[in-house]
């Protein structure tokens, strides 16, 4: 039986882990990522919905070999690995504690597909051991540890790609390409959606760990309490905790799509309302959301919504319970860009332009990108999943400090008592591990929930 980890002890023990194999093999990984008939092998940590996606996805990559697996859960852990042994035909190494895979030197690269809030902790282990990483997205649980993320791919010269798939969509490239050309005039506005129907997850009790999960391990530097099922297997993301709603699950691929397009970075002014509408269940995080990102400087908006219930589809839905996309408004007329593809509409009759469908190659640029180490290559580098991933979190925050009432803003906090008891027993285990990754400047900080200006003036915001 493994023995229980200290809070102490994990963080500790992650960056201990990940020095000492960044003092091995790293030389033999690096030639073999430089050599283009070489074989790239990878391991995957989260073996669970997204998981199997990464296996698949960069087991077909020519040059690329899955040689390991990594699950706190062994009931999916275990499956997983025999299945892939038996498509493969070869041993699949398998692991429960992610520090002792990045100690392996036989690994050259790791995709992490694991919950939100262990997303750059388990990156920053890899990436100081030399490993090349792809993380999903969002690539962080809030906006200093990511940028803490960034710090660590350039101080150890690392490759990371942010599992944000629409910049590796050749279709989608074009149509945002004829947006900067302009193709619609001049863009002030871009609009996401992200129309999921959810229905309620319902009430669970808090119970015993289920055999074969490693519950401590999974928490990692989440704050310490009992296992109950809708803080565990996907319902995590609805917790704040764990998760950051569907504006952080879905909705972080639209934005990155619009911020994109619009050519912006972090916004000077955000505002947030919504709630968590009809359900009386375990969900924290809203399930209606419409978050408003202000650049004054560029005379643009972002706004970003997200419906969980029967809606209409704004023209981007290709199911009748799903639609997601995002929409730029300019002033020779608007495109759509959805999965995978693109379409415009032109002057006052609104008559089509330019369209294409394609496919996304998310792992072919990522792997391209491991060999060539020019950062040009990834469908999306750290810095812009950094960049992206803070939107998300920047209207969560507006949301969770601020509300409009009687047509005038004020600031109200939702449930700040916890939210500070939480974030002060998170930040006293996480910094330790993080902070070694960098030491240059932080970027945004989260900071008893208002988000600080960055002292770098391209980081610059303030929550409305």
């Amino acid at each position: 039986m493994t023995r229980p980890i200290n809070r102490r002890r994990f963080v500790a023990g992650a960056s201990a882990a990940a020095l000492g194999a960044s003092l091995v093999g790293t030389v033999s990984a690096a030639t073999r990522r430089a050599d283009r008939n070489s074989v790239i092998r990878v391991a995957t940590v989260g073996t669970r919905i997204r998981g199997p996606h990464h296996i698949a996805g960069l087991e077909a990559v020519d040059g690329c070999e899955m040689v390991a697996l990594c699950d706190i859960d062994e009931n999916i852990l275990n499956p997983a690995a025999e299945q892939l042994e038996k498509t493969t035909g070869r041993k699949i190494k398998r692991y429960i504690d992610y520090r002792k895979l990045v100690e392996d030197p036989d690994i050259d690269v790791v995709s992490i597909a694991t919950c939100n809030h262990t997303h750059s902790l388990i990156a920053i282990a890899a990436m100081m051991a030399g490993k090349d990483v792809y993380v999903e997205k969002p690539c962080c649980h809030n906006i200093w540890e990511s940028r803490q993320l960034v710090n660590a791919a350039r101080k150890y010269n690392r490759i990371c790609q942010h599992g944000t798939q629409g910049r590796s969509c050749d279709a989608i490239r074009e149509g945002i390409q004829k947006v900067h050309d302009g193709q619609i005039g001049d863009v002030y506005m871009a609009r996401g959606i992200c129309f999921n129907l959810r229905r309620t997850i319902g009430k669970t009790p808090d119970e015993p760990v289920p055999p074969g999960v490693n519950y401590d391990l999974w928490l990692g530097p989440a704050p310490q309490r009992p296992f109950s099922r809708n803080r565990f297997h996907y319902n995590w993301h609805w917790n704040w905790d764990y998760g950051n709603g569907d504006i952080g699950n879905q909705g972080v691929h639209e934005i990155d799509i619009a911020r994109w397009g619009l050519g912006v970075g972090l916004p000077q002014k955000i505002q947030s309302a919504g709630g968590h509408y009809m359900f009386d269940d375990d969900q924290e995080t809203p399930n209606t959301l419409v978050s408003t990102f202000e650049y004054p400087d560029e005379k643009k908006m972002l706004v970003f919504e997200v419906r969980h219930w029967y809606t209409n589809q704004e023209g981007l839905g290709k199911s009748p319970t799903y639609a997601v996309g995002a929409t730029f408004y300019g002033s020779e007329g608007y495109m759509q860009v959805y999965y995978y593809g693109y379409r415009t509409f032109l002057g006052k009759k609104r008559e089509p332009g330019p369209s294409r469908e394609g496919k996304a190659n998310q792992y072919e640029r990522f792997i391209a990108g491991v060999r060539s180490r020019d950062r040009n290559d990834l469908g999306v580098d750290i810095e812009d999943g950094f960049l992206s991933a803070s939107l998300c979190h920047l209207g969560n925050i507006a949301y969770r400090v601020s509300r409009w009432t009687n047509g005038s803003l004020r600031s109200q906090s939702r449930d700040l008592p916890k939210r500070r008891r939480s974030q002060r027993a998170t930040h006293a285990r996480v910094p330790q591990t993080i902070r070694r990754a960098g030491d240059h400047d932080l970027g945004s900080s989260l900071i008893g929930g208002r988000c600080v200006p960055s002292r770098d003036e391209n980081h610059s915001h303030v929550v409305a």
